[in-house]
C-alpha cells in the first residue's frame, strides 16, 4: 500500500469521504485481488464493444486497451501497487488504468455498472477454474484406475472384504473397490461441466439492474469474452448466484467424496485393518509418540468436508431473502466459492498422490475376506437354486452362522453335516471362493471385470474430449 488515498467510485454524490469503518467492514479488495485477470478481459471486450458501437471513438479505445495490457503486465510481474482506501479489484484496476491512460482513462466505465462488471468476472473465474478442477479430478480418476489394474482383474486378482454397516459383508476385488470411487468422480466431473454450461452466460451490459440508454451491443461482448450466449433479462443478470451455488454444491459434494475415501484410509491404514500402508512422503508423525504414522491427508479430506458443506450452506441462506436486483449482499458470494474451491484442488492432489504412492498389504487383505461367515450369502443363493425361498433359504444359513460362532465346528464343518445341502456346497467356502461367485453385470467378481473396464475407460474418453484434455 502507499500513503495515497483513493477516492471511492461514488464519491461525487458525498460532501464527505467514507468513514474508516466503513471501509473496513465493506471492502472485498482482501479477497477478490484473484479476479484482476477476469476483469481486464471483461474491460478490455467493454471498450471494444463501445468502439464496435461507436460510443467512443477508435483512438480512445486504443488508448483504453493499451492501459489495460499494461496494467496485465503489471499484475503478471508482480509491481502492481494497491492504494489504501480502494474498495476492490475493479475499482483498483479503472484507477490505474485512469492514471495511465489519463482523462479518457475514465470512459472505461462508460455503460457499465460494478454489478454487471463484478458477476461478469467472476463468471470468467468460475468457468476456468471448474474446468481445471475437472482435469484434476480426472488425474485422480486415472489413479485409482491404474491402481485397479495393478491390484488386478483377473482369478489371481487382490480381493478384500466389502462392507456394510463398517462390517464385513461379500468378498469383492480390491479393483472393483477402488473403482467405485472413481465412478463417483466422474459423476462429479459431469456435474462441474454442466455447471460451467449454465455458468457461461456473459451478465456484461446489463448494468446496474436495467441495462443503458447507450447503444451496447452484449451479444458482441460475450462472444469477445468466449461466452456461449448474453443475458436475457438484466434483473435476473446482475442478480443471479446460481451458478455459485451450483459450483459449492459441486465441490461439496467431491469434499463428501474426498471425506468418504479419505474415512477407509484411515481405517485402512490402521493397525487393526491393516490393509495398507502410506509412503512417508504423504503421512505425518507425532510430536509425544514416536511410533506413530498417521493418515493426516485422509483425516483432512474428512474433515474439511463440513467446512464446504457450511460454505454452501452460508450461501444459499444468504440468497434466500434477497430482492431484485442487486444489493450488497452478493459480496458474500466470493469468499465461500474461493475457500471452497481452493480447500478442494487441494485435497484432491494430496490424496492422489496418497493414494498413487500407497502399498496394499494384499495377504492381509485376502485373509480378512476369507472368514468362512462371508459365504453365507453364497449358501443362501445355493439353497434358492434348489428352489427353497430365500427367506427360508436365509433363517437355515443364519443358523448354522449362529452355530458356528460358538466355536464347537466351523461353517463348512456344519454344511457338511446339514440335511439342507449336498456335497457339493463345501465348495463354496474356500480361499478366494466367495469373490470369484460375484458374477452378475457390475459385480465384484472377475467374470463382470472386462465390461466395467471398458464402460469407464469410455466415460473417462468422453470426459477427456470434453475437457478437451
Amino acid at each position: 500500500m502507499t500513503h495515497e488515498q483513493s477516492q471511492p467510485l461514488w464519491h461525487g454524490r458525498f460532501s464527505s469521504g467514507p468513514a474508516e469503518e466503513l471501509l473496513a467492514f465493506t471492502q472485498s479488495l482482501s479477497f477478490d485481488q484473484r479476479l484482476w485477470k477476469d476483469d481486464i478481459v471483461g474491460s478490455l471486450a467493454h471498450v471494444k464493444g463501445l468502439g464496435h458501437s461507436g460510443i467512443l471513438p477508435m483512438a480512445e479505445v486504443a488508448q483504453i486497451e493499451s492501459a489495460l495490457h499494461q496494467v496485465a503486465q503489471e499484475f503478471e510481474q508482480g509491481t502492481f501497487v494497491f492504494v489504501a482506501g480502494e474498495e476492490d479489484i475493479h475499482t483498483s484496476i479503472e484507477r490505474r488504468v485512469t492514471q495511465i491512460a489519463g482523462p479518457v482513462g475514465g470512459k472505461v466505465h462508460t455503460g457499465r455498472s460494478r454489478n454487471d462488471q463484478c458477476v461478469t468476472a467472476l463468471r470468467l473465474w468460475t468457468k476456468r477454474e471448474l474446468i481445471l478442477l475437472a482435469t484434476r479430478l480426472v488425474d485422480l480418476c486415472e489413479v485409482l484406475s491404474a491402481r485397479a489394474e495393478i491390484a488386478g482383474w483377473g482369478a489371481d486378482g487382490v480381493y478384500l472384504p466389502g462392507y456394510t454397516h463398517v462390517q464385513r459383508a461379500q468378498p469383492v476385488l480390491l479393483a472393483h473397490h477402488l473403482m467405485a470411487h472413481a465412478w463417483a468422480f466422474t459423476r462429479d466431473i459431469d456435474r462441474l461441466l454442466n455447471t460451467v454450461k449454465r455458468t457461461d452466460v456473459s451478465p456484461l451490459g446489463a448494468g446496474a439492474l436495467a441495462g443503458s440508454s447507450l447503444p451496447l451491443d452484449p451479444d458482441f461482448t460475450a462472444r469477445e469474452m468466449g461466452f456461449a450466449e448474453r443475458f436475457s433479462n438484466s434483473l435476473d443478470a446482475v442478480s443471479d448466484r446460481d451458478f455459485v451455488a451450483e459450483a459449492l454444491f459441486d465441490l461439496a459434494l467431491i469434499g463428501t467424496h474426498l471425506s468418504r475415501m479419505g474415512e477407509e484410509w484411515v481405517l485402512w491404514t490402521s493397525e487393526e485393518f491393516g490393509f495398507a500402508t502410506l509412503d512417508d512422503r504423504y503421512a505425518t508423525g507425532s510430536s509425544m509418540l514416536p511410533q506413530k504414522k498417521n493418515a493426516d491427508i485422509a483425516e483432512l479430506a474428512r474433515g474439511k468436508a463440513g467446512r464446504l458443506i457450511g460454505n454452501l450452506t452460508g450461501l444459499l441462506t444468504t440468497l434466500k431473502g434477497l430482492p431484485l436486483a442487486y444489493n450488497r449482499d452478493l459480496q458474500e458470494d466470493k469468499e465461500p466459492l474461493f475457500d471452497s474451491y481452493d480447500q478442494v484442488c487441494l485435497a484432491v492432489s494430496a490424496l492422489t498422490g496418497m493414494i498413487n504412492t500407497a502399498t496394499f498389504n494384499a495377504d492381509r487383505m485376502r485373509a480378512a475376506a476369507d472368514v468362512q461367515s462371508l459365504a453365507a450369502t453364497d449358501l443362501a443363493e445355493y439353497l434358492v437354486r434348489k428352489g427353497v425361498p430365500f427367506r427360508q433359504a436365509h433363517a437355515v444359513v443364519g443358523a448354522l452362522v449362529q452355530e458356528a460362532l460358538s466355536g464347537s465346528q466351523s461353517l463348512q464343518q456344519l454344511i457338511a453335516t446339514s440335511p439342507h445341502f449336498d456335497a457339493d456346497a463345501q465348495q463354496l467356502i474356500g480361499s478366494g471362493v466367495g469373490v470369484q461367485l460375484r458374477s452378475s453385470p457390475g459385480a465384484a467378481g472377475p467374470q463382470a471385470a472386462q465390461d466395467q473396464r471398458t464402460r469407464f475407460a469410455l466415460v473417462i474418453a468422453s470426459l477427456r474430449t470434453s475437457l478437451a484434455i
